[in-house]
């Protein structure tokens, strides 16, 4: 029998609109939603089918039945599985309280349920992997805007000129906004790259800036100095809506082009042609204030630079730069009904919202669990449970988390693939490929916003459920059915819908329903309201800052040179792969089965090193080290060293990726506790490695 639906793409965490073709539960094609993306869809799209036929996913749940890490299983029912689950969390609960449990995901649409489900049982200790992605730039935008990172949107294609700071998004793809920015580029418009390397964004960019590793936050602060000297910026909405502009002024004067060009290793003049570019085309210039900015330790200050520079602009709410993402509401309509529960009112066991007071409560701050972990401080963390989120791989040092993770009496892993997390935890509980499940329905804001689901195109090929049928299933087995009293997809997509009017049969036609049918925008004069700072202002001197006793213009502070034999560790993301969850599809790991060092020419040619070479790069102790394929270029700065994230698993189910490359993680020892004391982001590219000519030379083994 065949069958077509509308869904929702799972290969990564942008969840692009799919429409998929299947045969006798056999999927048979799948392309991007004809009515969003016309067809369009990337290699991780085009792949789903290699997952669903991949033999190397867990099959069934698994219990462990030797050490952790050890790899010995026991296959388990699913009942099993949930009672076991189930009794320890209840003893847990009994012996330390619930706030002891940790719920920990990917983020995303759903994570409401995830949060929703630990807030039920008792604890206030939800979190997700956004430490090593985008905290610093939501803690900007907080700071300045009174809004998270989300709280704004980009209207690209009207753009005439979109500036990114290691913002690789044609390596890290959104199809949508991916087709935006080559229609802004196909109109005459123009795209700046800021670097220390040249990627597949950059070289689609009117301009390209190479500057040393750390010095992004150097190159913004020249920026505003010209924008400011030039009066480059909107007079009337900074007149109207922002303060601090004066101390801005003030803070400013220092920092020159000339200043910047030595700092960041550019030259002054194609600074001052940029700034040039910007006065043509402004105010449709958008400054993207960055998405995975977990980098340099002043990274949260360069985000606030670009959000300063986007207020320069006067870009707010207008065609052509930054809007504020609408919902049901702006459309005159009521919004759909999402699973929650209140949070409790116990202090969170990573310290945000007590010791940490000007940080977002909501998701907390993952690493700051461990060392909290390890003290017992201020309560006993005994169970960790993790959804689609890989802790070992995601963040700095496992060897080190292994340590507090060993303080729990239970670890369970949530996920389609084995991760690293999985491989060490006590329970694995598989869940359906995106292709076999059912979720419940999304409100996707934006200009025009509308209502989303993900639908299954074919039954689970093997022992698995759906994320929303592993946490009612394990709710119903802890006394938690007040808040997941539902016994199917449809009965809970019909609470879902009950306000709004709609039904399940008006997704049929385009896989969404569309709340409104052309673009909405607020009026510019009458944005008071709209800021939720304690002005109510743009605030670029941040009253949360002052009282957390932090500085919000921060003095740049030049960042410190490897040593002789090192590098700095610079890591990054490939079109083909999304980060460690697909480097063992059978279709993405034939297209790129490892990763490789890019070494810059000068430094390959002192350390004797041609490309196809081996190189060993070391930890900063030596503790772990990986032998890899040199890549020798010039297309990245030579104080540093590039792999993309995600190799180097060692999970032995997973051959094709077992041992594969190094891993960027693994050599971070001692960074789980480098972290942005302002933004919370851990500082991932702080990290200095050894770097030299492999001993092993695979020529000379053939000849023998």
């Amino acid at each position: 029998m065949k069958k077509s639906v509308y869904s929702m793409c799972g290969m990564c965490t942008v969840r692009c609109p799919i429409r998929v073709e299947s045969e006798d539960n056999q999927v048979t094609w799948i392309e991007g939603n004809p009515h969003l993306l016309a067809g369009a869809l990337c290699a991780k799209g085009t792949a789903g089918i290699a997952l669903l036929n991949d033999s190397q996913r867990p099959q069934q749940p698994l219990i462990r039945a030797g050490a952790r890490g050890s790899g010995r299983w026991r296959e388990a029912t699913w009942d099993e599985a949930l009672d076991y689950v189930a009794d320890k969390l209840k003893a847990i609960k009994n012996q330390y309280g619930p706030e002891s449990v940790v719920l920990s995901s990917r983020g995303g649409p759903w994570q409401g349920m995830y949060k929703a489900f630990i807030h039920a049982f008792g604890s206030p200790n939800y979190t997700n992997h956004d430490c090593t992605c985008g905290r610093n730039t939501h803690h900007a935008s907080l700071s300045i805007n009174g809004v998270g990172r989300k709280g704004f949107a980009y209207d690209i294609k009207n753009a005439k000129h979109l500036v990114l700071f290691g913002r690789d998004m044609f390596s890290a793809l959104r199809i949508a906004e991916n087709n935006q920015t080559l229609d802004m580029l196909e109109k005459g418009g123009r795209l700046t790259y800021v670097d220390v390397r040249q990627t597949m964004t950059g070289a689609k960019a009117t301009r390209f800036f190479q500057v040393r590793p750390g010095t992004d936050y150097a190159l913004a602060l020249g920026v505003i100095h010209e924008v400011i000297k030039r009066e480059y910026y909107d007079k009337g909405f900074i007149a109207q809506y922002v303060t601090g502009f004066e101390e801005l002024c003030d803070f400013i004067e220092q920092y020159t082009p000339a200043w910047t060009a030595k700092q960041c290793g550019i030259k002054e003049k194609d600074l001052l042609a940029f700034v040039d570019e910007i006065g043509e085309d402004r105010p449709s210039v958008i400054f993207h204030p960055g998405w995975n900015l977990a980098r340099y330790q002043d990274s949260f200050y360069a985000s606030r630079a670009m959000h300063i520079l986007n207020v320069l602009m006067g870009n707010i709410e207008m065609k052509g730069g930054l809007f504020i993402p609408k919902g049901a509401s702006d459309c005159g309509k009521a919004g759909i009904r999402s699973i929650d529960c209140g949070k409790p009112d116990i202090r969170r066991g990573d310290g945000v919202g007590w010791k940490y007071n000007h940080f977002d409560k909501g998701p907390g701050l993952a690493h700051l669990f461990f060392e909290n972990m390890l003290k017992e401080d201020p309560y006993p963390i005994k169970a960790w449970i993790a959804m689609r989120h890989d802790l070992c791989s995601g963040m700095p040092d496992p060897q080190a988390q292994k340590l507090a993770l060993d303080k729990c009496d239970l670890l369970v892993s949530i996920d389609t693939n084995y991760s690293e997390f999985g491989w060490y935890s006590d329970v694995i509980l598989p869940e359906s490929t995106y292709l076999e499940r059912d979720t419940p329905i999304v409100q996707q804001k934006g200009l025009k916003p509308r209502l989303s689901l993900r639908r299954k195109a074919v039954e689970p090929k093997y022992d698995t459920k759906a994320n929303w049928e592993i946490f009612t299933e394990l709710a119903a087995r802890l006394d938690l059915e007040e808040t997941f009293p539902f016994k199917s997809i449809e009965e809970l997509w019909a609470w879902q819908l009950e306000p709004t009017g709609y039904t399940i049969a008006d997704f049929e036609e385009k896989g969404f329903v569309e709340l409104s049918d052309k673009d909405i925008f607020y009026d510019r004069d009458k944005l008071d309201g709209k800021f939720g700072t304690p002005s109510g202002k743009i605030e670029i001197v941040s009253e949360k800052l002052d009282q957390a006793g932090l500085v919000s213009l921060k003095p740049f502070e030049a960042p410190p040179a490897p040593e002789k034999g090192m590098l700095r560790l610079i890591y990054g993301k490939v079109a083909v792969h999304t980060q460690g969850h697909t480097t063992n599809n059978p279709m993405l790991s034939e297209l790129m089965p490892t990763n490789t060092a890019w070494i810059n020419t000068r430094q390959a040619k002192k350390l004797g090193v041609e490309t196809g070479d081996l190189v060993e790069i070391s930890s900063s102790d030596h503790s772990y080290n990986a032998t890899v394929e040199a890549l020798v270029t010039d297309h990245v700065h030579p104080e540093a060293v590039f792999v993309y994230h995600g190799f180097g698993k060692e999970i032995p189910r997973q051959t094709r990726s077992l041992h594969a490359g190094v891993s960027d993680q693994k050599l971070m020892i001692g960074k789980l506790d480098d972290w942005d004391q302002a933004g919370g982001g851990i500082n991932l590219c702080q990290v200095f490695v050894h770097v030299k000519k492999s001993i092993r030379n695979t020529k000379r083994r053939v000849e023998l």
